[in-house]
């Protein structure tokens, strides 16, 4: 598999290789072609063509007694190519002519032909000079072409460029090499940390990613890469966790819709196939049944209360209500609860009264659960207390009853069992009981969650504080907008 691999990148190397050569051969053809080409009647054609057409144009011309006589074909290349023509004797007199421009002059001395030989484009024409020699004599002749051609002459030592080609062709040779070389080299290490990326993306995928060393220039990749490892394992750990807990929570719930339909499912039958009972025995059953059938309700409206809140479609009414008048109905009424009868709760509030805007329905629901929690899984001596604490500001201290609070918490604190760091990480989580259900099963193991869900709606937060042997303090903590 490595070999094949090595092979193919190797492939995929030599045809990125030949194809940056490809297109670097087309690119200096094109430019060379752009810079020295013009573009005639037949098609396109090096800048050079002009000069070569007039030195060659004196196959089309002929002696006849001392007169010149252009070919048929010659007039015909000419006319073809829009180009026109002069030709001289040795004085430098016109005797023949062909579409010549009239500003153009009939003699010319010496130095003027010399001067045409190297002038550059004038006039709508670059003109090119030749001559022609026949029976000892000499004609001068001009073409004129219709193209910018630039002349120039270049002047160098020629036994020294002469001894240096060789080494210069050399030079370039192995430059290439070099070039060819070095582009091979960086396509091997480019694709082997792209293979490597590649490799390292879909370890991820499979779970079996190991991390990078993260330096060099893809150093921040394999930094990135490492993150997303990291954040996967985490997402995953946290997944089998929950599912974990879900699948505990599933077989703990339906253990206890169990345990309250057995006796509502025997004292039923009893009533149903049983003799005829007292008026005191059949109340003393319908209690029982009535005392289950309540406690499965509840379970059953936690567990959908708990999705109306995932859901965000609980309802949700706010209204301008006294806090503190609210708690202390809330604690008397969970005294009065003959379950807590002889029960120590107590309450204490550093102001008389906090005008808050609250859903009475679900935040009752939330500080119930929180305070039944520290009463159920405690032992009866343990002692419960709920504090309500407001910040004010200096300058509106003395107007706490109008609620110039900048925070409101509600300490509800018990000098119980306590729990372990590993219990409070989880206490609000979804189907998580604690260690302490084992000896008091009642309840879904959603309380402490739908308790924190209904604070953060109201736009709280709660926290918990706790120590094995010492007790727990849970703190739900308002901000100033909830006050009026």
């Amino acid at each position: 598999m490595r070999n094949e691999n090595r092979r193919n990148s190797f492939l995929r190397i030599f045809v990125f290789v030949s194809a940056l050569f490809f297109i670097a051969v087309i690119l200096a053809i094109g430019m060379f072609y752009y810079i020295f080409g013009i573009t005639e009647p037949e098609g396109l054609s090096l800048a050079t063509w002009p000069n070569r057409f007039t030195d060659n144009f004196s196959v089309w011309m002929e002696n006849d007694n001392d007169s010149i006589k252009i070919e048929e074909i010659g007039l015909k290349r000419l006319q073809e190519y829009g180009l026109w023509l002069q030709v001289l004797d040795e004085t430098g007199q016109e005797i023949f002519c062909y579409d010549k421009p009239e500003h153009y002059p009939v003699k010319y001395t010496a130095s003027q032909l010399l001067s045409l030989s190297t002038s550059a484009y004038q006039q709508g024409n670059t003109i090119f000079v030749s001559n022609y020699e026949n029976a000892g004599k000499t004609w001068s002749y001009l073409i004129g072409f219709p193209y910018a051609i630039g002349k120039h002459m270049l002047y160098y030592n020629g036994e020294n460029v002469g001894r240096l080609s060789p080494l210069f062709c050399r030079g370039i040779f192995l430059l290439l090499c070099a070039v060819f070389l070095l582009v091979v080299w960086y396509g091997f290490w480019l694709t082997g940390h792209l293979g490597k990326i590649a490799k390292g993306i879909r370890n991820i995928s499979l779970h079996s990613y190991f991390p990078l060393r993260e330096k060099g220039v893809f150093g921040e990749i394999y930094e990135a890469l490492n993150q997303m490892d990291a954040k996967v394992r985490h997402s995953d750990k946290v997944q089998q966790e929950t599912e974990r807990m879900r699948r505990e929570w599933i077989a703990n719930i339906t253990h206890d819709l169990k345990t309250p339909l057995s006796p509502i499912k025997g004292y039923a039958e009893l009533l149903m196939n049983g003799p005829v009972l007292e008026c005191k025995a059949i109340q003393e059953y319908g209690g029982i049944i009535l005392r289950n059938v309540n406690h499965t309700e509840k379970m059953i409206n936690d567990l959908k209360l708990t999705y109306q809140l995932d859901s965000g479609s609980v309802p949700y009414h706010p209204q301008r209500m006294r806090l503190v008048r609210f708690l202390k109905e809330l604690v008397i009424d969970i005294m009065n609860d003959p379950a807590f009868a002889g029960r120590h709760l107590e309450f204490e509030s550093n102001v008389r009264e906090l005008e808050v805007c609250f859903d009475p329905d679900l935040f009752r629901r939330a500080v119930n659960n929180i305070v039944i929690n520290a009463l159920s899984h405690n032992p009866p001596e343990t002692k419960v207390e709920i504090c309500v604490h407001a910040d004010f500001s200096k300058e509106a201290s003395s107007y706490a009853s109008k609620d110039f609070s900048k925070e409101i918490s509600i300490c509800i604190s018990d000098n119980g069992i306590g729990m372990s760091d590993k219990e409070q990480e989880e206490l609000f989580q979804r189907y998580y009981r604690g260690t302490s259900t084992k000896e008091k099963p009642e309840g879904s193991g959603l309380g402490m969650a739908i308790a924190k869900q209904i604070i953060m709606i109201h736009g709280g937060d709660i926290t918990v504080k706790s120590r094995i042997g010492e007790g727990t303090q849970f703190t739900i903590f308002f901000p100033q907008k909830m006050g009026f």
